[in-house]
């Protein structure tokens, strides 16, 4: 995959983005906590997109999230509503960025499939999170779910999604992987961080 042409395609996608969103509020909560996201926790959020999860951090009370998205008019849309200063916003290719706060977790929503190299992903994540805090990948949707949704028009920017174990065998040279599941109407993969 190109990287040049995510970005376009989620630029591209930007303006209705939110329009075909479905927000599933006890979904992302079931997520949420399994991720480590609670009070005080500082959250790096990779592909935020146009800012889905923010009213879930901020719910939470985390103390700071950090959104990072490559698509410059996602992040145009996520910054209006980014109104709380415990969020700040990175345009940037996440597999490249050095990390600039250590957090406590980080989560991948949605998103996981656009990313074209995972090992250098997780490799260049895992410097951002402290030692013991998690790395989730998630999805709101099944497995098989994900296969037909990145097999229309997104096809061009996405791999397709590995089985939790799969990702979890990714993960393992840096996280302790705890949760690996993919069931009807949803996908995580969860670990804590190695020290």
């Amino acid at each position: 995959m190109d990287k040049k042409e995510i970005q376009k395609f989620f630029d591209e996608c930007a303006p209705w983005w939110d329009e075909h969103i479905t927000t599933d509020r006890s979904k992302i909560s079931w997520i949420l906590d399994r991720a480590g996201v609670r009070e005080n926790a500082a959250v790096l959020d990779v592909g935020c997109g146009t800012g889905v999860l923010f009213p879930f951090y901020i719910a939470r009370n985390v103390s700071r999230v950090t959104g990072v998205d490559i698509s410059p008019e996602m992040i145009r849309i996520a910054s209006g509503k980014a109104k709380d200063e415990r969020i700040r916003l990175i345009c940037a290719d996440a597999e490249m960025l050095p990390p600039s706060d250590v957090c406590d977790c980080c989560v991948i929503y949605n998103a996981f499939p656009h990313f074209p190299n995972r090992e250098l992903l997780i490799g260049s994540l895992a410097k951002w999170i402290k030692p013991g805090g998690r790395l989730t990948v998630a999805h709101g949707m099944s497995l098989e779910q994900l296969h037909k949704h990145h097999a229309g028009r997104a096809e061009r920017v996405s791999l397709e999604m590995l089985a939790p174990q799969e990702l979890a065998a990714c993960m393992e040279p840096w996280f302790c992987v705890d949760t690996a599941l993919a069931d009807e109407d949803k996908y995580i993969v969860s670990g804590a961080r190695r020290a």
